[in-house]
């Protein structure tokens, strides 16, 4: 069953009189539980996707065309205030690099707490601490009790992209957007974090958007994927399918540009 619904999605920047397309005509869905791959170059238009359907939008960014299905639902005829109920909830983000992401003189708790705070008001004080602990310790995390009680600065790279990773699940989305969630990591750390998204995803249903440059993280993580191009959705199939029969010049051009381990010998 499908879960989101993207249909001929077209984005643009609006300064004055000027428009520039940043997206164009872009489609795509994905199923309930899948791990969907957005790949292509910087620029491409895929974080633009992203925080369109986050519904993160600056001042000068307009979608000026398509639909977008969430569970069912249009998210671009939803009131402002329906679609805020969605963010951080059914749907939530994890970006690039968790030290812009994350407070520096809030605790960690308290900000995998923040979710709960807007979404589940219900809550009391000690049931949101005991769903904040189960996040950090969903993600992995050791001695979660004293990572509550830590500040941002105090934990490693690896410790506050998963911090962020808690803070995104701990409202049990039925969607994670992986905005590039993996790059600013070194590969041993990477790769950890790659097996924790699959595992979320294997025990709790949760579907992944998982957004990259790298087609090989793409490849290890993801059961089908999209390649974008200056703005267009240009390829799109299984991952076996990409790699191995990729009909667009284009997605061959970014399989070639992967490093491989074998020596070049000189004409």
């Amino acid at each position: 069953m499908k879960l989101l619904e993207v249909d001929n999605l077209t984005i643009a920047f609006e300064e004055g009189r000027e428009r520039q397309i940043v997206v164009e005509h872009a489609g795509f869905s994905m199923e309930k539980g899948e791990i969907l791959g957005v790949v292509g170059e910087s620029g491409s238009g895929k974080s633009m996707v992203a925080h369109c359907l986050m519904g993160l939008y600056k001042k000068n960014e307009k979608v000026i065309d398509g639909r977008i299905l969430f569970d069912g639902q249009s998210l671009l005829a939803m009131p402002r205030e329906e679609r805020r109920r969605i963010q951080g909830n059914t749907m939530s983000i994890v970006f690039q690099e968790p030290m812009t992401s994350l407070n520096p003189v809030k605790k960690v708790g308290f900000q995998v707490e923040e979710s709960l705070s807007i979404h589940r008001k219900e809550l009391g004080k000690q049931e949101k601490k005991e769903l904040a602990l189960q996040a950090l310790r969903d993600v992995e995390l050791p001695g979660a009790e004293e990572i509550y009680e830590s500040y941002p600065h105090e934990l490693s790279g690896g410790m506050r992209q998963r911090v962020m990773i808690a803070s995104a699940i701990v409202c049990r989305p039925k969607l994670l957007i992986a905005d590039e969630a993996t790059t600013a990591l070194d590969v041993t750390i990477q790769a950890q974090i790659i097996r924790l998204l699959k595992k979320l995803n294997a025990s709790t249903g949760m579907s992944v958007l998982f957004i990259s440059h790298n087609l090989r993280v793409i490849q290890e993580i993801c059961s089908r994927a999209i390649v974008m191009w200056q703005g267009k959705v240009v390829e799109q199939g299984t991952v076996e399918e990409i790699f191995r029969h990729p009909k667009e010049d284009y997605t061959r051009r970014l399989i070639a540009a992967i490093p491989t381990r074998k020596k070049r010998r000189n004409p």
